[in-house]
């Protein structure tokens, strides 16, 4: 079975974007460095995105994913997507993933936003969380977490800190298969 990863950037008090959705926030990382971004991108053949988050990624400049098949959730899909390698869904994304798990493959990459992230968690479809906690207080914006019903244990797998405050949390989920 495909695992799902949640790899995203937080800030310390816990939101993923400023509160008008900018990520001008996120710090550009020191020359040579990229945090292991590329040997995680190597594991993945697939991401999940929101709607939203599919649009902060456009506005960025070139899409930065064409290798990988790109599966982004919206109730209303646009007719055709300008990327070949984007698939837009508007099924259940809890249905859908499921399904995606049964497939061959390699890591699913659940990019964001938390929107899409908090039912997939809530219903144990994210087994492992790469969190890169950045060294800054927003005080405001779009959290990382909604709402869950339940707690859900974790287990530490890996931490790593770099020179520049960047903090890495590796944990996977106690899911029931």
């Amino acid at each position: 079975m495909r695992k799902v990863v949640l790899y995203i950037a937080t800030s310390l008090d816990g939101y993923i974007a400023s509160p008008d959705g900018s990520v001008e926030w996120l710090p550009t990382p020191p020359p040579g460095e990229d945090y292991g971004y590329a040997d995680f991108l190597a594991t993945a053949d697939a991401t999940l995105l929101g709607r939203a988050t599919y649009e902060q990624v456009l506005m960025l400049g070139e899409w930065p994913y064409p290798t990988l098949t790109n599966y982004v959730f919206s109730r209303k899909p646009p007719t055709e997507s300008p990327e070949p390698s984007v698939q837009f869904v508007s099924t259940d994304p809890v249905a859908f993933v499921t399904q995606l798990r049964q497939q061959t493959g390699g890591t699913i990459w659940l990019i964001g936003g938390s929107t899409l992230a908090s039912p997939l968690l809530a219903a144990g479809l994210v087994d492992e969380l790469m969190l890169f906690v950045v060294p800054r207080l927003l005080g405001a914006g779009i959290p990382l977490w909604r709402h869950q019903d339940h707690p859900q244990p974790l287990q530490l797998l890996h931490t790593q800190t770099w020179p520049d405050g960047m903090t890495l949390l590796h944990y996977r989920l106690n899911t029931a298969e």
